[in-house]
């Protein structure tokens, strides 16, 4: 690990709206109450990575909750420090492996998940780690609000189209679909946020791919 990783590593101990593994799970259920000490609804992104998307996300919706999920702390670290910076009190982090989601939100206590340019495990061996993969949405359906949407924004067709076959395999609700999210009708000022790793992409003239479902 290098230097600049290391610091920041050691530095996100001591931000006010960073929680690492078990400091999160006294929140079950109490996070909005306890942590944001309000009543708004709670937003989530996992594999947040360097936090753009939640940061962002946190600036257009004062009136709402936000919670970047991610296990590497030199990525989170980037998010984390903005917010402080720049006075956003409606945004957290939390370092956790993802896979352990339940032992920090209560049954209906989030209202909405984004998944933005997740790793896509394209292997079949590692189909389980597809954070659309029947073991993950599983925990979504949980901690979901009834209704509660679940966006995934990426630039891999296959993790796409993946996911939107598990959506009808399950009998879900899809929202919205599109392979081109720039070039379709549906790309407003939300899904125009755009991340380290999407600007690169649209560098390559990679299409976006966008679905937004529900368990309802």
């Amino acid at each position: 690990m290098g230097k600049d990783k290391i610091r920041r590593f050691a530095e996100i101990a001591d931000f006010a709206n960073v929680l690492q593994l078990d400091e999160g799970k006294p929140m079950q259920g109490q996070w909005a109450k306890t942590f944001f000490k309000n009543n708004h609804p709670l937003v989530l992104e996992l594999a947040c990575g360097k936090g753009e998307y939640t940061v962002n996300l946190a600036q257009l919706f004062p009136d709402k909750n936000f919670i970047g999920i991610d296990y590497k702390g030199n990525r989170i670290w980037r998010g984390a420090k903005t917010a402080i910076e720049e006075g956003i009190g409606n945004v957290a982090f939390l370092r956790i492996q993802i896979e352990n989601l339940i032992a920090y939100f209560g049954p209906g206590e989030v209202d909405e998940i984004w998944i933005t340019f997740p790793d896509p495990q394209p292997q079949l061996s590692r189909e389980k780690k597809r954070l659309t993969s029947l073991r993950f949405l599983d925990m979504y359906k949980v901690i979901l609000k009834p209704g509660g949407a679940v966006h995934l924004k990426t630039d891999n067709d296959n993790l796409h189209a993946y996911t939107a076959d598990k959506v009808n395999e399950l009998g879900l609700t899809t929202h919205v679909r599109t392979e081109d999210l720039y070039h379709s009708e549906f790309a407003d000022e939300v899904l125009s946020i755009k991340t380290y790793y999407e600007r690169k992409y649209l560098k390559h003239n990679k299409n976006i791919n966008y679905l937004k479902f529900s368990f309802e």
